[in-house]
């Protein structure tokens, strides 16, 4: 069972606190329960995250996520009494798809959590990676003309054992990484994997084939597949994306990352000949592609054979076929890592603190 504090929340909290909440627990779930400890409703990882992507704001009271789901298919928490049997808990999980119960006393106060990891210990997720370190990372030179861009260091290591260890530490056991410039730089580094935790496997790229035909090289898995480009610096909970990516029934899962453009003018919005509207220096905001998916293997039928093909091109097509493709908001740690203004924010906020690594 777990520690009953690390998952109450206030329906007063923000969702930004949930958020944090929820980082600490590492459970994927917050309570939210009134004075006298009884149950309001539960919050998932899930459920922050199609929030945001409906446009809640994040300084917004987690009561107003528990009015929406009010409004939905599902608009009371699972629950079971204390005393519950290990096996009528875990059908119990099965039957709704969910990996947390609160446990309830005769009153209706919350007294426990317990959770499918605790029932079931499995210590690696059934989830394979690729890592995309083929690019010759032209922008980047200087500092790229000896060394691929996913080996230069930030802080004391290189990039892509930051990335390698966060996706040990999230129970992924098995990693491919894709090269092409200077191969040498990543395989004399890392062998085989042993001295990281992992099991690391090597595919080369003759020539360039994009972030989508390189994965035509690998031997795929009969799980999910996590693909993540090698220059991303993050704090992506990869557990909670993947949970996202099965509660979704995705064939890929995108991941997405809110941008604020702030327009330095006056926008006059016309009909015809007709100003309709003024705004003056409004921001916009878009979701724009965070460099990290997950994809079953039924999408490997999608990548031609030997060709150039890119991510966003694999991605328009499944959207052509109906096939079902997902959004998954970032709202942790991310920088993209694609020029060098990008590689000395990198540096400074790992100095002061800005991510953990």
């Amino acid at each position: 069972m777990t520690e009953l504090s690390k998952f109450i929340v206030s329906p007063d909290n923000s969702i930004r606190q949930v958020i944090a909440f929820i980082d600490r627990n590492e459970k994927g779930i917050a309570l939210v329960v009134d004075k006298q400890q009884k149950l309001l409703g539960t919050i998932t990882d899930g459920d922050i995250r199609r929030a945001i992507l409906e446009g809640h704001g994040l300084d917004e009271p987690v009561s107003n996520l528990i009015a929406r789901k009010f409004k939905s298919s599902y608009p009371k928490p699972v629950t079971a009494r204390l005393g519950t049997q290990r096996t009528d808990l875990l059908q119990l999980m099965q039957e709704h798809a969910i990996r947390q119960v609160p446990l309830l006393d005769a009153n209706g106060r919350v007294v426990e959590l317990v959770t499918l990891e605790e029932l079931m210990p499995d210590k690696f997720l059934p989830l394979q990676a690729v890592i995309m370190a083929g690019g010759s990372g032209t922008r980047m030179r200087p500092l790229t003309e000896d060394l691929p861009k996913p080996m230069l260091p930030v802080g004391d290591r290189p990039l892509m054992e930051v990335i390698i260890e966060q996706l040990r530490q999230a129970g992924i056991g098995r990693v491919n990484i894709t090269t092409h410039y200077l191969p040498e730089k990543i395989s004399n580094y890392f062998g085989n994997g042993e001295n990281f935790g992992v099991e690391l496997n090597y595919v080369s790229e003759e020539r360039p084939l994009g972030t989508a035909g390189s994965l035509g090289l690998i031997d795929w898995p009969e799980e999910t597949l996590l693909v993540i480009n090698g220059d991303i610096l993050t704090n992506v909970n990869f557990r909670a994306m993947l949970t996202y990516h099965h509660e979704h029934g995705a064939d890929i899962t995108v991941g997405v990352r809110k941008y604020d453009l702030q327009v330095p003018y006056g926008v006059v919005e016309c009909e015809d000949q007709r100003v309709r509207r003024l705004r003056e220096k409004p921001s916009l905001s878009f979701f724009v592609n965070a460099g990290i998916y997950m994809l079953e293997p039924r999408v490997n039928q999608f990548i031609p054979n030997g060709q150039h093909y890119d991510m966003t091109d694999l991605i328009q097509r499944l959207i052509q076929k109906g096939r079902s493709v997902v959004s998954f908001p970032i709202v942790e740690y991310w920088l993209d890592i694609g020029k060098p203004s990008d590689y000395a924010r990198a540096q400074e906020d790992v100095k002061n603190g800005g991510i953990d690594i």
